[in-house]
């Protein structure tokens, strides 16, 4: 059985993880392997997406579900239509969530609620807090732009993907995704020049 393990550590806002084959151009060699090197920062995207940690897991494990039935596909595939997929789940879980009419119930806080983005390998206290500050900062800020726009930083920044294959992900044009992101980085940029 598929597990989603958020706590696989914090998002690196450098780049990709070093041990992640998907991100840095190696084909995996099963689906298996595509799906655990993905879990992590596909429930940051689905976090960030649905600011709810049960939903976000809930899309995530639905996406590696719908993902074995392509496992035939060539493995080069499987990265965009992982995305397209998970991206389909959150936005779906979304429209659900405004038709609901939350706005009638109270809204929840406590500790279930909180981003808990725990670096466990970091022996600096110091830099920890200011890897976790960063993440705040950035969940943040990117949990404030509009869908798309955070769907095409997302993907062409954070996960590093070409723009036709974000376009793919995304349902949309290559001009689209470059102006998305364009307004993106610009939203960013004015919601944290404070913080450097």
């Amino acid at each position: 059985m598929l597990r989603v393990s958020p706590e696989s550590g914090p998002a690196s806002i450098d780049g990709p993880s070093v041990g992640d084959g998907a991100a840095a151009g190696a084909v995996p060699a099963s689906i298996e392997q595509f799906l655990a090197g993905i879990g992590p920062r596909a429930f940051r995207f689905a976090e960030i997406g649905l600011r709810n940690r049960e939903d976000a897991l809930d899309a995530v494990q639905d996406a590696m579900v719908r993902m074995l039935g392509y496992r035939e596909r060539p493995a080069a595939e499987w990265t965009p239509l992982f995305w397209s997929v998970l991206r389909s789940r959150v936005v779906d879980l979304q429209r659900r969530r405004a038709f609901r009419l939350r706005w009638l119930l109270p809204s929840p806080s406590g500790p279930d609620t909180d981003l808990d983005w725990e670096d466990e390998t970091a022996p600096d206290p110091s830099r920890t807090h200011d890897g976790r500050e960063a993440y705040g900062r950035l969940a943040g800020a990117l949990a404030a732009l509009p869908r798309r726009q955070r769907e095409a930083f997302t993907l062409r920044v954070l996960e590093e993907l070409d723009v036709a294959t974000t376009a793919r992900v995304m349902g949309c044009g290559e001009g689209a995704v470059k102006t998305h992101l364009f307004r993106a980085r610009e939203a960013l940029q004015k919601q944290l020049k404070d913080w450097r």
